[in-house]
């Protein structure tokens, strides 16, 4: 059965940093990565990793956010900086096995003064 637990959620002031992490079991994932999802909105791509360790950005993200992955461990990383009120969603993980999606529960991130 696959798992994917994430945590590192939180409140954050603008400008501010946050590390987002998601541990997967029940398999060999062939990518992970990360999409978030703001009140209202639909659920966007934010960052994904493959298994050969390249990563690839959402434009609103890029050079801001930073992806890393344990292949040994199973956990996908998301390091977040220069966080700003936009960034405020749920965040989800994700690892695909064979092309199908397992997501995490999701963990909340409010960035705000």
């Amino acid at each position: 059965q696959v798992q994917l637990v994430e945590s590192g959620g939180g409140l954050v002031q603008p400008g501010g940093s946050l590390t987002l992490s998601c541990v997967a079991s029940g398999g060999v994932f062939s990518g992970m990565g990360w999409y978030r999802q703001a009140p209202g909105k639909q659920r966007d791509f934010v960052a994904r990793t493959v298994i050969d360790g390249a990563a690839y950005y959402a434009v609103s993200v890029k050079g801001r956010f930073t992806i890393s992955r344990d292949n040994a461990k199973n956990t996908v990383t998301l390091l977040m900086n220069s966080l700003k009120p936009e960034d405020t969603a749920v965040y989800y993980c994700y690892a695909v096995i064979s092309a199908q999606y397992y997501w995490g529960q999701g963990t909340q991130v409010t960035v705000s003064s």
